[in-house]
């Protein structure tokens, strides 16, 4: 469901000169500081061993050939504390980290790493994102949310790239990798929230306490600007992204700076469909330009969409005659036929049968919801409950309709059957939960949990796709992200079950 928002962001020219002062300041080599009595290093401020080092690291600059050569012990970066040494600045707000990563001589734990790092501090469990390259030539971006917490990553399928990219927008930070032609692809993105100033700067970790590793940082840039707005309206860029059920795949097929959400899988797995600006596109499951679709004259297409279980017609929520109304077009286009002439009505699901669309609507002053025939009649409301109930998904065998509901005081996940009886929650825990979409195959149902304080489903906020058995038990984590509204609010598993598409959001600088 969408609701429409009316700020507006006021970049402003002051914003404009700090961040050119910024980028200025900050170019590779220059504009290192001394800090509590270090010596710079190139563009860096200071250097530091990090957590348990029996041979201490070192690092050096060689202003001829703008390279820095930097030297690390430590046992590891992973787990809930690391090790390694750090040349490091401190910086407000976003921030571009880009270097070609070499790891000298042979040998050597193919575990042994070297990369570049935002972090919070210099304490060894404290919460960071980095992008790593490793001795055996896998590259990821490994991150930790909270001082503590367990590392996790996002490899990326390029091994050994010639040169890596951290990004800081905001929360949310991405690796990219570059191979020979110097042309940056995104991996990922990841939430975590660091407060500023935070360290950014370049890292070796030997893997083995007992021995030192070496590496050679060129090409060396920092790009820093004023911390980014956060306000729903502030632009964004938008990546159109693909990850397994386990979260050990998971790939970028679309990025662009403007706002575009709501991923539809086509029934034979070639292409995707999401919205953007009212208009709906197509695109490659492996990626290249979209392609507007024809929807004839609904252009005021919002988030809410999806393909038939026979993959010929596509269910589409259009505004165009002011409020949310669900129409019907085929697959390849074309005008859209009429099913709900109330309104508003915002289409979350397709019956197994294909003769029955499931959505949300706002009848007297309450969302409910509703069933109707996809070739139109008398709407049937499922729900009662005081409050919002809302993004309803049959599952693959037709007897269970999930959905979410605020009936207890927080978002939580329920089901019920086809006609409304039998309604059970199904998650009960400190998150606010939204989406409900099964598997094909039925034995997984994946949801998209805010934090418990937001109220409702908005845009620009730190976000989690969770992943449960659809027989009951314990949510895990697949991924942590910047999104929200727009980051999977239809059903978006591919048709084999292999993977699930969503959206993950940056926001950019102005």
């Amino acid at each position: 469901m969408t609701f429409k928002h009316n700020r507006s962001t006021n970049m402003g020219w002051k914003k404009l000169l700090a961040l050119t002062a910024y980028a200025l300041l900050l170019l590779s080599g220059r504009g290192g500081e001394s800090i509590n009595g270090q010596a710079p290093v190139g563009a860096f401020a200071g250097q530091s061993d990090v957590g348990i080092t029996p041979k201490g690291g070192s690092a050096s600059f060689d202003d001829a050939r703008h390279e820095y050569s930097i030297t690390g012990g430590g046992e590891n970066m992973w787990g809930t504390k690391d090790a390694f040494h750090f040349v490091w600045r401190r910086v407000s707000g976003d921030v571009t980290l880009t270097a070609d990563v070499k790891l000298q001589g042979g040998g050597g734990n193919p575990h042994r790493k070297a990369g570049l790092m935002i972090r919070q501090g210099l304490a060894p469990a404290d919460p960071y994102a980095d992008a790593m390259v490793h001795g055996d030539g896998l590259t990821s971006l490994q991150y930790r949310e909270k001082a503590g917490e367990t590392t996790e990553e996002v490899r990326s399928p390029l091994s050994s790239p010639q040169a890596v990219r951290l990004e800081r927008r905001g929360n949310t930070f991405t690796l990219l990798v570059a191979g020979p032609d110097r042309e940056f692809r995104p991996v990922g993105s990841v939430a975590v929230v660091l407060a500023d100033p935070v360290y950014v700067g370049l890292v070796v970790c030997s893997h083995d306490v007992n021995v030192l590793e070496s590496a050679v940082f060129s090409h060396v840039e920092i790009l820093s600007g004023p911390p980014a707005d956060d306000d729903e309206a502030a632009p964004v860029e938008s990546s159109l992204e693909v990850i397994a059920p386990d979260g050990t795949q998971r790939r970028v097929v679309y990025k662009a700076e403007k706002r575009f959400e709501a991923p539809n899988w086509s029934r034979d797995g070639k292409f995707l469909i999401f919205n953007s600006g009212g208009h709906l596109y197509t695109i490659s499951a492996n990626g290249g330009e979209p392609v507007e679709l024809n929807t004839g004259s609904a252009v005021h297409c919002n988030n809410d969409h999806g393909l038939s279980p026979d993959g010929k017609w596509l269910a589409i929520s259009n505004s165009s005659q002011g409020k949310s109304l669900i129409y019907v077009l085929p697959i390849a286009g074309g005008e859209p036929r009429l099913v709900t002439p109330l309104g508003p009505s915002y289409w979350h699901g397709w019956s197994a049968d294909g003769k029955t669309l499931v959505y949300c609507a706002e009848r007297n002053g309450n969302y409910d919801v509703y069933t109707i025939p996809v070739e139109g009649g008398e709407e049937k409301r499922l729900t009662d409950a005081p409050g919002l109930d809302d993004g309803p998904d049959y599952s693959p065998d037709g007897r269970t309709i999930y959905f979410n509901s605020v009936r207890t005081g927080i978002m939580q996940i329920w089901r019920m059957k086809p006609d409304g009886t039998d309604q059970q929650r199904v998650t009960e825990d400190d998150y606010a939960n939204w989406f409900p979409h099964p598997s094909p195959d039925g034995k997984w149902l994946v949801m998209l949990s805010y934090d418990k304080s937001v109220e409702g489903h908005p845009a620009n906020k730190n976000v989690a796709l969770r992943i449960m058995p659809s027989a009951g038990g314990t949510p895990r984590v697949l991924v942590r992200l910047f999104g929200g509204q727009g980051t999977i609010n239809v059903p978006s598993w591919s048709p084999d079950g292999k993977y699930l598409a969503f959206v993950s959001y940056a926001l950019l600088r102005r």
